[in-house]
This record gives C-alpha cells, structure tokens and sequence, in this order.
C-alpha cells in the first residue's frame, strides 16, 4: 500500500497526490499543507506546483510513496474529408438545423462526425455495422483516452446520422454505451461563495458571478439573459430558451437587483444584458476567465468552474431547507432525479440533522 505522487506535466498548476483510505496519518499531514485541495470524483489531493513542494512531498512521504508520470492526453487531429464524406456532413447540418437543435450541439456533432467520417472514409457507411462502430469507440478510448461524457457525445452524433440522414431502424444501432459514473458535483461553502463572488474589483464581473450563483444558472444561460429578463417588479429573472428549449423563471435577490442597477447605469447594456466592448453578447471564455481570476484570489477549489455556482446555489437551497420540488423548477430539470443529487451532497454535519446518538442519549440514562 503506497502512496502516488503523479509527476506534474511542465504546465500542470497541481501535483495530483493519490492516499490510500487506510493512511489517515498521512492525510492528516496534506490537509495541513496551504492550498490543498481534495478532488472526490478523482479521489486525488492536489497542492500548488512548485518544485519546493514537490521535494517536500517526497520528503514527507520518506519510503512511502511511489512516483507516477502524468498521462498526457493525444489530442484529436483535425481532419479534412473527401468529397462523399463532405457532402454526408453536410445532409447531417442541414437536418440538424431543420430540427432546430442548437448551435452548439450542432458545432458538437459536426465535429465528431467529422472524426467518424474520417475512420471510416473508405468505406460505404450504410455498410458498417454495430460491432464497426463499438470498434470505433474503442480506438477513441485507447488511442484518445477519451471520457465518458465524450463517448456518449459521440454515440449520440452517430445514431443521429444513422437513423435521421440514413434512415435506419434505432434497434439497429443500440450501440454500448459507458456505464455512467455515480459521481457528486463539486460545491463550495457558503463562506468560499461569499469570497469568490466578492473577488473582482471590476463591477461588471462581480455582477457576473452575482448572478451565476444568485439564480442558479447554466453558463449558456447567463450569456443569452438580456435587460428586460430582470423583472425587478415581480421579484423573479426569466430564463428564456434554456436547456431543452425551455423557459423559466428563477428567483431574484434584492442584493443582486440593487448590484445589477449600478451596473446598468455604469455600463448602460442595450439589449443582452451582459455586452461585450464592442456589443453583442458576452463570451464564455470571458466568463471562465473571470471565474478562474476570482478563484485564484480567493483561494478556493481550484477545480471548481463557473458551473460549480449552480451546483452551490442548490446546494445551499437544499441546506437551508428549501423542498426538492421548487429547487427543481429553478434549476429547470426535467426530472427529479436530476436534482435529488443534491441531497447526497450535503454535509452529514448539518446543524438541521439530528445526529440519532444525541437522540438516544437524551432519551435513556446509561447506567454501569
């Protein structure tokens, strides 16, 4: 039983540490470490890459620990196609469009159709059967060492060429599919909110996160948000065409309203209300900077995102007593189940819990 160090790549921001369950001693010793940090999904610690930390790892660690290299992912090649595959991908944009999905599934399927075209270029498509394809995905895996998420992005684009632009049956191409992860999203406390959110100076990016966090909102749903979406009368933000293509609304705060009125008037948004310098909306990769500026100055998880937000806005709802149900409708899942997992994500140190020890030693005198 030892202990890994995953050897940093040159630009890694973290040295990966992975502790057995069993060493408790040992993780007594990284939770002491400033700016550790533990990944769940992962079940990795990580600190700041530096080389004073990383012979103090080693160091610590004495014959404990045994040193991995980090895998490097191989990136996906871009790829040109020939004129059959050109002309197939673009039957699979035109009925992508005609069925209104969105710009950015499109963008997403295009791509790996591409990637698909492209294996299997010379070869008739109408041709290449299940177990083809399955061979397919595993070479995307082994050679790529794609993820789950990826995986079934790249199914769902091939079952749509194969059975809207061919027309095949869908029994057909029941394709296997990754045995989805039972991970819990990562949540910041309350305190590490109120510190990342407060964290710009600049007015506009502190609105920003405001509003990320105070209603609950998808990165996608943020950017398409405009001015009359604030209905400041009624005490509520309407989320118009979010995931699905469906509207909602979501609650506002009286604090984000009064922050949102002093951006307006310093920064007089026409009609999306979060505008780039030159007009039009806001971009994502502007979003993620912000966030991961105010992260860095903060001090919190470093794996967190601009998604992480939503996940703690739900989080702490649920925390705070707020039923399942209507937690449900802000966030705009379709299903429950999609937000029962919140409920796994509370701290069992929550003061509303009645731990049942107390309980039983309340109710009976122990006697010896």
């Amino acid at each position: 039983m030892k202990i890994i160090i995953y050897k940093p790549l040159p630009k890694s921001k973290r040295i990966k540490i992975f502790i057995p369950y069993e060493m408790e001693d040992e993780r007594a010793v990284v939770k002491a470490i400033s700016g550790r940090f533990y990944n769940k999904p992962q079940k990795l610690w990580s600190i700041v890459n530096t080389e004073k930390n990383y012979e103090l790892l080693k160091k610590i660690f004495a014959n404990k620990f045994i040193i991995k290299e980090e895998e490097k992912k191989v990136k996906i090649p871009d790829f040109s196609l020939n004129e059959k595959s050109l002309t197939a991908l673009s039957e699979a944009e035109q009925k992508l469009i005609l069925k209104a999905y969105s710009p950015n599934t499109i963008r997403t399927y295009k791509h790996e159709l591409i990637i698909f075209f492209k294996y299997f270029e010379r070869y008739d498509l109408k041709t290449v059967t299940k177990e083809q394809i399955e061979s397919y995905l595993f070479y995307l895996i082994t050679k790529f060492k794609i993820g789950e998420s990826k995986q079934n992005i790249a199914i769902n684009a091939i079952k749509f060429y194969y059975e809207q632009i061919l027309k095949m049956p869908r029994e057909f191409y029941d394709i296997q599919r990754p045995k989805r992860s039972k991970t819990l999203p990562n949540v910041l406390s309350e305190e590490e909110v109120f510190k990342l959110i407060n964290s710009p100076k600049n007015l506009k990016h502190k609105a920003i996160l405001y509003t990320i966090y105070s209603c609950g909102l998808r990165l996608n749903e943020l950017l398409n948000l405009r001015v009359d979406d604030i209905r400041s009368k009624d005490a509520y933000v309407f989320v118009k065409g979010a995931k699905g293509k469906k509207d909602r609304r979501t609650i506002l705060s009286g604090y984000l309203l009064e922050l949102l009125r002093k951006y307006y008037i310093k920064y007089k948004p026409s009609y999306w209300l979060f505008e780039g310098q030159s007009g039009g909306k806001y971009s994502a990769k502007s979003v993620q900077n912000i966030f991961r500026k105010a992260q860095k100055k903060s001090g919190t998880n470093p794996w967190s995102t601009p998604h992480t937000l939503r996940h703690s806005f739900a989080t702490h709802l649920l925390e705070n007593g707020e039923n399942l149900r209507n937690i449900q409708v802000l966030l705009g899942h379709e299903s429950s189940k999609t937000t029962e997992i919140y409920t796994h994500v509370i701290n069992a140190t929550n003061k509303n819990i009645q731990n049942p020890l107390d309980n039983i030693l309340k109710k009976f005198k122990f006697t010896e």
